[in-house]
C-alpha cells in the first residue's frame, strides 16, 4: 500500500457544521475501507491547516477518488501528498546519479 499525507482545511460550510465533523470523519473511514484503503491516523492541528490525515491506498487513482469524493461534499479542501517510507527513500537515493558536467 502507498502512504499519503492529506492536509485538510475546513470550508466556511464545514465550520458552520463543525459539530457534525466527528460523524463526517467516521463516514470518511468507511469510504476509505470500501475502496480498499485505510485512514490510519487523523490529527486536529494548529497553523496553516486544520487537520492532517495519514492514509494508505492501493494506488494514486484510489487516493485521488477518495480526496475528490470527500472534497465534493463541500466541508473541507484537501491537499494530498504522496509519502515515501524510509526504505523507499533509501532505494530512491541509491538510484540517484550525480554527474558533474
Amino acid at each position: 500500500m502507498t502512504t499519503y499525507i492529506v492536509l485538510l482545511n475546513y470550508t466556511q460550510q464545514g465550520m458552520q457544521k463543525i459539530k457534525e465533523s466527528p460523524a463526517r470523519l467516521d463516514a470518511a473511514k468507511k469510504a476509505f475501507k470500501a475502496m480498499g484503503a485505510e485512514l490510519k491516523e487523523w490529527y486536529l492541528v494548529r497553523g496553516q491547516y486544520d487537520a492532517i490525515v495519514i492514509a494508505e491506498a492501493p494506488n494514486d487513482k484510489i487516493a485521488a477518488k477518495l480526496a475528490l469524493s470527500i472534497g465534493a461534499k463541500g466541508d473541507i479542501r484537501t491537499e494530498t501528498l504522496r509519502a515515501f517510507t524510509e526504505d523507499e527513500y533509501r532505494e530512491i537515493i541509491a538510484g540517484v546519479k550525480v554527474e558533474i558536467l
